[in-house]
């Protein structure tokens, strides 16, 4: 099994460039299944969940080529609509399928997701909106069995509460469904504007009405499309946070900074010192790291995505921090290690008291989930000494070369097999 080795207490200079949104391309990836038109896709991750959904999509039937980041689908062919466990099993967005086979077939066997063990990330939400749309639904050994016997037809849905996923799949499903459907309390991710962005350009009739509600009316088929991702705000947050936390002085390229607002806003508190460009930011670290409150939240919120990571930071603080977590019931599986590595975090339901003043000692570690896998590698970074971390497949589920990159900016840092 692979370990990343990282020799810390190295301040990061110079520039990094983000790669493609993980999290913008598996819905746009689901969402080529209601073309029978070749799709063009530019700029996708080199990471695992994207191959693993590449290879979901490719056992139902669709015939993929994908070269230097380009994608061409063809799905002229396509006619299965069982998704199977085995290759959703690592990866919680296989539930995005569910949709745009229903739209199409009218039945779908899809498993339930897998994915990080950061809470239980129920479906139901999905289903229930599904519902509404004509869809009549059983779970049986781990199997959602759907169907919709007079086709999907257009409704007004009201999620109970925000969803990206449910939102992602409800939007791809009312492409194809008689009539109009109206979406509301959506979520709003920049990931979401751009599926909606992508579906535009496939032919699909959606606006929105007012922030979080978009109306759909249903088309009878979509043409060719070409369409390019979107940068990955998550991958950009993680490396604002890892030129914070070594005094760095890094530009971050590749990014809309708008879209980052509410990071800049907080890693500016905290002490940072940011500017930024058009497509770039520029960020300097501060030896004197300020102590802050955040709350996760959905956009434009503060992420639970960049939380794992913003909490390494906080630790370096003057003085006590709290975080909210209000996204995910299970997201401070990294606060053990931190703890291990001279932290000192207390947890009391879903708030993380962080004391600060923190000097990081390198340790041998155990990454959990994806973003707290990356924790541990900001966490390194900033301790003395060499740090091991093992179980990092978790990282390549989301990051790609990270390594790379960071080598790129003076970090030491190896893969070992």
């Amino acid at each position: 099994m692979q370990k990343l080795e990282v020799f810390g207490a190295i301040r990061l200079k110079g520039q990094i460039n983000i790669s493609g949104s993980k999290n913008a391309s598996l819905p746009i990836l689901a969402a080529t299944l209601l073309s029978k038109k070749k799709v063009f896709l530019n700029n996708l991750p080199k990471v695992k969940d994207i191959e693993t959904m590449i290879n979901l999509l490719k056992s139902l039937g669709s015939m993929i080529k994908f070269n230097k980041r380009k994608l061409i689908i063809d799905n002229s062919k396509q006619n299965k609509n069982f998704a199977s466990y085995n290759l959703v099993k690592t990866m919680r967005a296989g539930i995005l399928v569910l949709g745009p086979l229903l739209a199409k077939f009218g039945y779908a066997k899809v498993s339930l997701p897998g994915g990080c063990s950061i809470g239980t990330r129920p479906v139901d939400i999905h289903l229930k909106a599904l519902s509404k749309l004509g869809v009549k639904y059983k779970i049986i050994q781990g199997y959602v069995h759907a169907f919709a016997p007079k086709g999907l037809i257009g409704s007004k849905i009201n999620f109970p509460k925000i969803s990206v996923g449910a939102t992602e799949n409800l939007i791809i499903a009312s492409t194809l469904a008689k009539g109009t459907t109206i979406l509301s309390n959506c979520a709003i991710e920049p990931e979401i504007k751009d599926l909606v962005n992508f579906l535009i350009k496939m032919g699909c009739n959606l606006k929105w009405i007012s922030k979080r509600t978009i109306q759909i009316i249903g088309i009878n088929q979509s043409k060719e499309a070409i369409h390019s991702i979107m940068f990955d705000r998550i991958e950009a947050g993680t490396y604002l946070v890892a030129a914070a936390i070594t005094e760095g002085n890094l530009k971050i390229k590749n990014v809309i900074p708008y879209i980052l607002q509410t990071e800049i806003n907080v890693l500016r508190k905290i002490g940072a010192k940011i500017t930024t460009k058009k497509n770039e930011i520029k960020i300097v670290g501060n030896k004197k790291i300020k102590n802050i409150n955040i709350k996760t939240a959905p956009y434009p919120g503060f992420p639970t995505d960049l939380q794992a990571q913003i909490m390494v930071l906080l630790c370096k603080a003057n003085k006590k921090s709290l975080i909210r977590e209000d996204i995910f019931e299970n997201r401070f599986m990294h606060v053990a290690e931190l703890n291990r590595m001279g932290a000192k975090i207390s947890i009391s339901g879903n708030k993380a008291l962080i004391n600060g003043n923190t000097k990081f000692e390198a340790a041998e570690l155990m990454a959990t989930d994806l973003r707290a896998s990356v924790s541990l590698v900001l966490a390194a970074l900033a301790a003395k000494g060499k740090s091991q971390i093992n179980r990092i497949y978790h990282l390549d589920r989301g990051y790609e070369s990270l390594e790379k990159k960071l080598k790129k900016v003076g970090a030491r840092i190896r893969r070992l097999n």
